[in-house]
């Protein structure tokens, strides 16, 4: 079956088919003009012999002889242009009835043929076919002594035979044909397989994937220009496929490190596709047996979001543990494609907008007290005029000048997290001594704690060296604001102890108290801006809300920490580290 089904095989059929069509349409005409010839030869003679004055001549002789079908006959047998060899034609003489008188042989039985017929009904009989068993002539002669029947008749023997002789030459022609076709054919089918072969063979590597076959490029017909196509679709092909793979490669890598998350189903529901971000996002191990309807059932109809045109999508919320995150849902490839939803977590956006909110609305609310104090206060000193006492009047702009310089500190503070927040905070690094800063805070804060009947120490290693590389004035504005702090929250009569010494490769300062401490509760908001624990007090004693989001922001930037602990109603503890200078 498969040697019939090669293109060789079916060549060489083609070829032999095509030379027996030929040679029999060949041999069909020459053997049918063979006979034609012969035939019209026939009549051709007959017609020149049997002219009038010919005629005529048979007539007379017929008159006048006794035995005129005898005369007539051997009259007939003399001329030479009938052609009469007793063996294939013959002569006969007939009477009217069709009996026969006389003839050139002995065999005088004949067949009444059409010719016969018609020369017996008084016309003459003439006219065969090349079907014909024979070729024959009827005239009809009247005398005066009644009507005799001229009937010329050749069996075609002579036809016959020439026939046989170009039936044998045509199959030997076919025979000789059919070798010569059978060998052509095979050079041919070489000279038109050895190329398509070659196409094949490169076709099967480029179907593996091998794009690096160059075909031989041998000739410059229609095979030629057929493998210089192959060969520059192989190129064309293969440099498709690296920029699609390298797209591809682009695509799997954006799709698996992006931030947001994305899952992909098909037109029945199932997953076909999910990034590392969503598994995290919904907090639940992701496979491909996971239907939209168990993920997001409760905020999205598959059926609707697959009825989208686009460029329509659906928007929605999911809360997934602490997480918010929004959906957005949209078809691809409609109507058999499926649903793509893109996961965006916006939990810190939110926070960030209410920490805003937050922001805006501590920030009104601090500059809106000193701003009423000052504008009642002022409204008082001007309605009163003289009336107010000197004494009352001092009071008063002295409580003017306290929340202005209340307002001054918290734009200060603003400012500071502003150029912090923005990277715009410029430090002036110096090499200084932590122990000369922090002894320097202690001195600056000394009446204050007095003030307050507080003891204040401060001890510290004098032979250490506690050397760092920064912002003298920055840290000291730390070191300040936790021992302020500490004075500011300690009932009156407390005790605070500073302490500043080497801790390995670093250095620290501590800073304890036995004041009022701070609820659990409250530690990890500590950092925040314009958190308080005791808001009452924090602004009756000046206290913004911002200092310890300022003094780890400058911690920060020198590479140090900051860490509160505290027990509330027994005390707190801070611990601030530095990277000690080399």
């Amino acid at each position: 079956m498969r040697r019939v089904n090669s293109l060789r095989t079916k060549l060489v059929i083609i070829m032999v088919l095509l030379i027996l069509a030929l040679m029999t349409v060949v041999g069909a005409f020459l053997m049918n003009g063979v006979s034609r010839f012969y035939i019209d030869r026939f009549y051709d003679s007959m017609e020149q012999t049997f002219s009038q004055d010919f005629l005529r001549s048979l007539r007379e002789v017929a008159e006048e002889s006794d035995t005129p079908a005898a005369q007539l006959k051997e009259m007939l047998m003399a001329q030479s242009d009938l052609g009469i060899d007793i063996v294939s034609r013959n002569v006969y003489i007939l009477d009217e009835n069709g009996t026969v008188l006389d003839a050139s042989t002995d065999d005088r039985d004949i067949t009444v043929t059409e010719n016969l017929l018609a020369a017996m009904n008084g016309r003459v009989g003439e006219g065969s076919s090349a079907s014909s068993d024979c070729m024959d002539l009827a005239i009809p002669l009247e005398t005066s002594k009644g009507t005799f029947l001229i009937y010329i008749l050749d069996n075609r023997a002579t036809v016959n035979d020439l026939t046989s002789a170009v039936l044998t030459i045509v199959l030997r022609s076919l025979v000789l044909g059919v070798a010569i076709c059978v060998v052509l054919s095979f050079l041919l089918s070489r000279i038109l397989i050895t190329p398509i072969r070659a196409l094949t063979a490169g076709t099967q590597q480029v179907a593996a994937g091998d794009f690096s076959q160059k075909l031989e490029v041998a000739s410059h017909d229609e095979i030629g220009t057929l493998t210089r196509n192959f060969n520059d679709m192989s190129r064309v092909l293969q440099s498709t496929l690296s920029e699609v793979e390298n797209e591809r490669t682009k695509l799997s890598t954006l799709f698996l490190t992006m931030t947001d998350g994305v899952t992909a189903f098909d037109a029945a529901g199932r997953m076909i596709h999910y990034n590392p971000a969503a598994t995290q996002m919904l907090s639940r191990n992701l496979d491909l047996n996971v239907t939209f309807g168990e993920l997001y059932g409760g905020e999205a109809e598959f059926d609707k979001i697959m009825a989208l045109q686009r460029p329509e999508f659906f928007e929605c919320e999911k809360h997934v543990e602490n997480r918010e995150l929004e959906l957005f849902m949209a078809p691809f490839a409609p109507p058999q494609g499926g649903v793509l939803v893109v996961i965006h977590d916006v939990t810190e956006q939110r926070k960030n907008e209410q920490t805003r909110r937050e922001f805006v609305a501590n920030v009104s609310h601090e500059l809106r007290t000193p701003l009423t104090n000052v504008k009642s206060y002022a409204e008082t000193i001007i309605t009163s005029g003289d009336e107010l006492p000197p004494e009352m009047r001092s009071k008063f702009l002295g409580v003017i000048v306290n929340e202005a310089d209340r307002m001054t500190r918290i734009v200060q503070d603003l400012l500071t997290l502003s150029k912090f927040d923005y990277g715009k905070m410029e430090m002036s690094f110096t090499r200084f001594s932590l122990a000369e800063a922090v002894r320097h805070v202690c001195e600056a804060e000394r009446i204050d704690a007095e003030n307050h009947s507080h003891k204040l120490t401060l001890a510290m290693d004098e032979h250490d060296t506690l050397d760092v590389l920064g912002d003298q004035e920055r840290i000291e504005q730390v070191v300040m604001n936790v021992v302020s702090n500490a004075i500011k929250y300690t009932p009156d009569g407390g005790e605070i102890r500073v302490s500043a010494g080497r801790d390995g490769n670093g250095l620290f300062v501590h800073v304890k108290d036995n004041g009022i401490g701070i609820p659990e509760k409250d530690l990890p908001h500590l950092y925040e801006r314009f958190y308080r624990v005791d808001k009452a007090r924090s602004r009756q004693s000046g206290g913004t809300g911002l200092g310890l989001s300022i003094a780890q922001e400058i911690l920060s930037m020198h590479n140090g920490s900051i860490r509160i602990d505290s027990v509330f109603g027994e005390g707190t503890d801070v611990h601030l580290t530095l990277p000690a200078a080399e």
